[in-house]
């Protein structure tokens, strides 16, 4: 049986041979660099950067979208929003994985991370978290106003203190995580919108993005779940995964939200018509359609690599759409 008792306090590993001998590559300036490198692994750059992307994403649709800011402006806030969005969200994966140091400890993918590994001190990390969430928050509302730095402060409390507890309680976790991973995008519509306040927040571009990155992320975060099951059991996190061995309700819940995110990727072509037509619309029909088929083939043969194939699949798919979708923007912009 899985244990699912609340762990005690985290405690990082220290062997008595540690104690006793100094290891020469943790002394000095080797020692401050190892720090600095763990402290960045803390803010797990591969989310980080998704993040940051499709809030640059968001800001830079948005603008063309009302196509009234200056390019000088537009480098601006691309620098602001992509600054804060990075330190936010790094902050908030901080402090996630200060919350979840004792469980990634049992887990054999997460057993190496800094805190588990013992290569950080859990204040340190903590006091890193709230830090750079604070100063990625600041930036936005200095640089960009009120409504970004809103929603980013949103996207950190939602993760943190929400998705990150729910995660051993109930298996809706990932849906309700996938709302700090789509709220990305609207700290860049809203830091470019011509309105202010929450008024900012309201821009079709902007849900639109929203829709199809809640959506794109289900497939994604499903496979990962089932090829790691046995891991997430051993952390006592409640996924849709736990207990289904065969993988009939997992690739269910994947094909099922493999065929709403077609039409999910759709929505910006709707939310701005004048700047997406027919290329991204069949580049986005097409790359759909080609992602269902693979998560279809994870329904029917439930194995690791078809499981695998999704996680890559979804990968692939993400960032052509949002290539295709920037680039067309920014043509028909030109003309």
């Amino acid at each position: 049986m899985t244990d699912r008792r609340k762990p005690g306090p985290y405690t990082p590993p220290v062997s008595q041979a540690t104690r006793a001998i100094p290891n020469p590559a943790f002394v000095g300036p080797d020692a401050t660099r190892a720090s600095f490198r763990s402290l960045f692994e803390t803010t797990k750059p591969g989310i980080t950067r998704l993040v940051t992307i499709t809030a640059c994403v968001g800001l830079i649709m948005g603008a063309l979208s009302i196509g009234s800011v200056t390019t000088t402006r537009l480098a601006f806030l691309t620098a602001i929003v992509a600054i804060g969005t990075a330190l936010a969200s790094g902050g908030a994966n901080a402090l996630n994985m200060w919350l979840e140091a004792t469980r990634d400890a049992r887990m054999n993918r997460t057993a190496n991370r800094p805190l588990p590994g013992g290569r950080l001190a859990p204040g340190t990390v903590a006091r890193f978290g709230v830090a750079a969430i604070l100063a990625g928050v600041l930036v936005l509302a200095l640089g960009a106003g009120p409504a970004p730095a809103l929603v980013a402060l949103a996207c950190a409390i939602v993760y943190v203190f929400v998705y990150t507890p729910l995660k051993t309680r109930s298996a809706w976790n990932t849906l309700v995580g996938t709302i700090p991973g789509a709220l990305p995008p609207l700290i860049g519509t809203s830091a470019v919108a011509l309105s202010s306040g929450t008024d900012a927040l309201a821009g079709p571009m902007g849900w639109a993005l929203f829709a199809l990155m809640t959506v794109w992320q289900l497939p994604h975060f499903y496979a990962i779940a089932w090829m790691y099951r046995d891991d997430y059991d051993r952390g006592g996190f409640r996924m849709l995964s736990s207990g289904d061995a065969g993988g009939s309700r997992t690739s269910l819940a994947v094909t099922a939200f493999a065929v709403l995110l077609i039409p999910a990727t759709l929505a910006p072509a709707a939310a701005a018509p004048h700047l997406l037509k027919l290329p991204y619309i069949v580049i986005a029909a097409l790359s759909g359609i080609g992602f269902l088929v693979i998560c279809v083939r994870f329904f029917a043969d439930r194995t690791r690599p078809r499981a695998k194939a999704v996680f890559l699949g979804s990968i692939a798919h993400l960032p052509l759409l949002m290539l295709a979708m920037v680039a067309e923007a920014c043509v028909r912009s030109l003309v």
